[in-house]
C-alpha cells in the first residue's frame, strides 16, 4: 500500500551509467562563471556530490549569470536576496561535509513557475489581484524539489492565470525569447523555458494544459515533458477529482536532465487520489534503448487540416528524417476523428474548468476589472455551458482517446509539431491569423497541442531545428498512456542524433 511519500533520495550515484554522463575528472574546471552554468544538470549534480564544486560556488555563479541575462529576458521574477541564497547554499555544503546529501538536486538554484505555490515566497499567477499573495504551504512538486535539495531562488514568469502561449502580465511584464529578444518566449511556461535556455537554472518545472510546457520548449530549443495524466500529482487543490486537463512536468537542456527531474516530481501522493502508483525511480535508470524498428507515425493527416505558418511543416518533416537514421519506420498516419470535434471538446472542457476557478473573481466587479480579456472570455464561455454540453465534450474526449489508442496499437509513437507558427513579435498578444486563416479565439492558433492534452498521453517536446531566421521549432513525440519511460528513451535516441540544444546556443551566450 502506498504511503503517498515517494522516495526522494536520488543522488549522483543513482545515475551512474546513464548515457552521456561524464566523469567528474572530465568536467570543465570550476574557476569561471560560464563553466558552471553551462553544465547540464546531471553533470552538475555529479560535480556537487563529488565535492568538486561547492554549492556556494554554484549559487554565486548562477546569480552572477542571472544578473546579466535576466535584464533583457525577464524570465526570473521575485528573485530572493543574494545574502539569503548564499547562506542556504553554505548550509547545503555543511550537509555534504557531514555526509548528509539530500538528493539529486542538492544545491541546485531553482526557480519555480509562478503558478505553483511556494511557502513564504509570493505566488502571483501573473495577476495584479495576487501581486502580494504569499502562500503558507508548498505545492506538492515544490515540496519534492526542496526535499531533493533544491534551493528556491525565485519564480519563473507566466502569463496571467497561465492563459495563452505568450508570457506577459501586468505584474512583471513580458518574457522574451532566448534566441531573439524581439520575439515571444511562448507560454505559459515561458519564463521556465527561457531561464533554462539561457543557463540561468539547471532544470525547470512547468505546467501544461494547452501546450504550456511543449510550446515554449519548442520555441526556446529545450526539452519539455507533459507526463501521463496522474504521473505528477497536482496540487494539493480542492478540485482533485475534476482537474483532468493540466499537469505539471519537467523541462531540461537534455532528455537525461528532464528524466531526472521527473524522478523527483513524480510518484503517488494520498492528497491526489488519481495519481499514478508507479515508483518514480524508473526514470532515474539508463535511457539507452535500441529504437531500430520502432514504428513512428507522423500525424500528417491532422496537421494538413490545420493552418501553419510557411516553413513549419517543412522543417518538422525534415526533422522526421532523424528517426529514419535511427532505424525507425516512419509513416504518415491519418486520424479518423473530426478536427472540429477535437477542438470543441477542448474548448468546452477548458472553459468549464477555468470558469470554476475564476468565477469568484469575475463575479466581484471590482476584481473583474483586473482580469485580462482572455480570462473573462473563458469565464463567460464556461458559465454559459449546460451540464449536457460538458458531458458531451467528455464523451467526445473519451472517443478521441479510443481512436488514438487504436493508432498506438499500430504505431509505437506519434509525432506532431509543437506549434503552428514560429515565435512571433513579443508585442503581439496572440496571432489573429495564420497563413490567411483567421483565428476565432485567443488560443485557436495553438490547436496542434489539443490532442495529447485531451488524451492525457505522455508527450515530449524535442528541438527540431531552426528556420532561416534562426527561430527554433520543436516536435511533439506522443506515447501510449503511462509509457513515459518509452517516450523519454525514444527522445534520448533522437537527441543523440540531432542534439540541437547543445549545437546551437542562444546568440547572447555565443557572444559572451
Amino acid at each position: 500500500m502506498s504511503t503517498g511519500k515517494p522516495e526522494l533520495g536520488l543522488t549522483a550515484a543513482a545515475v551512474e551509467g546513464r548515457g552521456g554522463l561524464r566523469e567528474a575528472s572530465d568536467l570543465p574546471p570550476a574557476s569561471g562563471m560560464s563553466d558552471l552554468v553551462m553544465l547540464d544538470a546531471v553533470e552538475l549534480s555529479h560535480a556537487i556530490h563529488a565535492k568538486r564544486v561547492s554549492c556556494r560556488e554554484v549559487m554565486e555563479a548562477h546569480l552572477d549569470h542571472i544578473g546579466r541575462m535576466n535584464l533583457t529576458a525577464n524570465a526570473i521574477v521575485s528573485l530572493r536576496s543574494r545574502e539569503a541564497l548564499v547562506a542556504e547554499a553554505r548550509e547545503r555544503d555543511d550537509r555534504l561535509a557531514r555526509g548528509e546529501p539530500m538528493g539529486w538536486m542538492h544545491g541546485f538554484p531553482h526557480a519555480v513557475k509562478d503558478f505553483a505555490a511556494t511557502a513564504g515566497l509570493r505566488t502571483t499567477f501573473g495577476s495584479p489581484l495576487f501581486e502580494d499573495h504569499v502562500p503558507q504551504t508548498d505545492a506538492i512538486i515544490v515540496e519534492r524539489m526542496r526535499a531533493a535539495g533544491a534551493i528556491i531562488i525565485g519564480k519563473t514568469n507566466t502569463p496571467e492565470w497561465a492563459l495563452g502561449s505568450q508570457t506577459y502580465n501586468p505584474v512583471f511584464g513580458t518574457t522574451t525569447n532566448a534566441y531573439d529578444p524581439s520575439r515571444t518566449a511562448g507560454g505559459s511556461s515561458g519564463g521556465a523555458a527561457v531561464a533554462l535556455a539561457l543557463r540561468m537554472v539547471p532544470v525547470a518545472d512547468g505546467s501544461d494544459a494547452a501546450g504550456s510546457v511543449r510550446n515554449p520548449a519548442g520555441w526556446n530549443n529545450v526539452v519539455g515533458l507533459r507526463p501521463s495524466r496522474g504521473r505528477v500529482p497536482y496540487g494539493p487543490t480542492p478540485e482533485v477529482f475534476v482537474q483532468q486537463f493540466g499537469t505539471e512536468g519537467p523541462m531540461g537542456r537534455s532528455v537525461a536532465d528532464t528524466a531526472m527531474l521527473l524522478a523527483v516530481m513524480a510518484g503517488p501522493d494520498a492528497r491526489n487520489p488519481l495519481s499514478l502508483e508507479e515508483n518514480p525511480r524508473i526514470f532515474a535508470q539508463s535511457l539507452e534503448r535500441d529504437v531500430c524498428g520502432l514504428r513512428v507515425g507522423w500525424l500528417g493527416g491532422l496537421a494538413e487540416q490545420l493552418p501553419f505558418e510557411p516553413g513549419v511543416l517543412d522543417l518538422c518533416r525534415s526533422a522526421l528524417g532523424t528517426f529514419g537514421t535511427l532505424g525507425c519506420i516512419v509513416e504518415d498516419v491519418k486520424l479518423d476523428f473530426p478536427r472540429e470535434r477535437i477542438w470543441d471538446s477542448f474548448v468546452t472542457l477548458r472553459s468549464w474548468m477555468t470558469a470554476g476557478t475564476l468565477q469568484p473573481l469575475y463575479t466581484d466587479l471590482a476584481k473583474r476589472a483586473h482580469l485580462k480579456p482572455e480570462a473573462i472570455w473563458e469565464v463567460e464561455t464556461g458559465m454559459g455551458l449546460s451540464g449536457n454540453e460538458v458531458f458531451a465534450a467528455s464523451v467526445a474526449r473519451s472517443e478521441l482517446y479510443q481512436s488514438v489508442r487504436g493508432l498506438l496499437e499500430r504505431f509505437d509513437y506519434l509525432v506532431l509539431p509543437t506549434a503552428q507558427v514560429f515565435p512571433f513579435d513579443a508585442e503581439t498578444l496572440w496571432p489573429k491569423e495564420i497563413n490567411g486563416t483567421q483565428m476565432d479565439s485567443y488560443h485557436r492558433w495553438m490547436e496542434v497541442v489539443a490532442l495529447p492534452t485531451l488524451c492525457g498521453l505522455p508527450t515530449i517536446a524535442m528541438p527540431a531545428g531552426f528556420d532561416p531566421r534562426g527561430l527554433p521549432m520543436g516536435l511533439q513525440i506522443i506515447g501510449s498512456w503511462r509509457d513515459d519511460l518509452g517516450v523519454l528513451q525514444l527522445a534520448k535516441a533522437f537527441e543523440s542524433a540531432a542534439d540541437w540544444t547543445h549545437k546551437v546556443l542562444p546568440p547572447v551566450l555565443q557572444s559572451s
